[in-house]
Order: C-alpha cells, then sequence, then structure tokens
C-alpha cells in the first residue's frame, strides 16, 4: 500500500498536470488552495443543510469545482484537454439562483452571517468563493489561463451560496438579521 504522502513537495514546490512544477506559493497554486477550501466549505454546508433538495446542487457544484481546479492545475499544452466547464454551467447556476431569489426575499440591506449554522457555513463558502474567484481573475489577467468562463462560473456560484443561505435560514425559520439596525 502506497503512503498518504509522495514528498515530491518537500522542496517547496508542487506538480502540475502535466510534466511542469511551481512553487508552491505561485499564484495559480494559491488559486488552486482557494478552490480546494471552497470546496471543502461547500461539504461543509451541504453536511448541515437543512433544505434536502439543495444537497444535489451542492455535489453538483463541487463537482464542477473538481473540473475547475483541473483546468487550472493543467500545463498549457494541456489546458484544453481539461476544459470540460462551458457556459452551459454558468447558466445552470443562474437558475438555480433564480429559483431561489424566486422563493426567498431578498434582505432590505447587507446582512450580518450566523442566523443559522447551515446559513453561516453558506456564508464562509461565498467568501471563499469570492477569494477563488480573486485568484482566477489574476491568472486571466496575466495569461495564466485562458478560459474566461471559470470567472463567470466562481461570481455566479458566490450569488447561488448567498440565495442558499438566504433559504437556509429561512428553513430554520429564522429571519435574516440586517448589518445596519
Amino acid at each position: 500500500m502506497s503512503p498518504f504522502y509522495t514528498r515530491t513537495g518537500d522542496d517547496g514546490s508542487t506538480g502540475l498536470l502535466g510534466e511542469a512544477r511551481l512553487p508552491k506559493y505561485h499564484p495559480r497554486i494559491e488559486a488552486l488552495g482557494a478552490l480546494d477550501e471552497a470546496s471543502a466549505a461547500l461539504g461543509l454546508a451541504r453536511a448541515l443543510c437543512q433544505t434536502p433538495q439543495i444537497i444535489p446542487v451542492l455535489i453538483d457544484v463541487q463537482r464542477d469545482l473538481y473540473a475547475l481546479m483541473a483546468e487550472i492545475a493543467a500545463t498549457p499544452e494541456n489546458a484544453e484537454r481539461f476544459q470540460t466547464l462551458g457556459l452551459p454551467r454558468v447558466q445552470w447556476l443562474e437558475s438555480q439562483a433564480d429559483n431561489l431569489f424566486a422563493t426567498v426575499p431578498l434582505p432590505a440591506g447587507f446582512i450580518l452571517p450566523g442566523d443559522s449554522l447551515s446559513g453561516a457555513a453558506l456564508a464562509l463558502t461565498r467568501t471563499i468563493v469570492r477569494r477563488a474567484e480573486r485568484r482566477v481573475a489574476e491568472l486571466l489577467d496575466t495569461d495564466e489561463i485562458k478560459n474566461p468562463i471559470l470567472l463567470q462560473y466562481l461570481n455566479r456560484l458566490s450569488s447561488l451560496c448567498f440565495a442558499l443561505e438566504l433559504l437556509e435560514n429561512q428553513s430554520a425559520g429564522l429571519e435574516t438579521t440586517l448589518a445596519k439596525k
């Protein structure tokens, strides 16, 4: 049985999908780390979720993030092979968020996360997704990656997380707390 470690990163580098290695502090690796955190936060939210019908949505999103990470981890010569997220997935996220916004009232201002445990997990997820979005924007801006759909996907995902937070608060029978009294 092989160990859970490879020791290949002991020199401060990590491998891409291809022959290249990058320093662990490289912007591409930072983006991958933020996306990995976003997926883990989605998993936490899924475990705490009070609304059973959103669990498959969260699983689909986690799988999309896995594909997104593969595309970002691919070397330039392999990038096209790993390009699986397209405009239909962005539109799917939009439809999920639109359906939710039709069923939960939009707050009259900024909110304070924490009204329900699952809602708080989704708020945390949203902020991690926003960080991943900033890291992916940097990669696009510096031509490290080429697919602008990835940025659109993350932007819509943060909106979906907000809608899911509101739904979870509502499902728990709690009003969402506004930031201003």
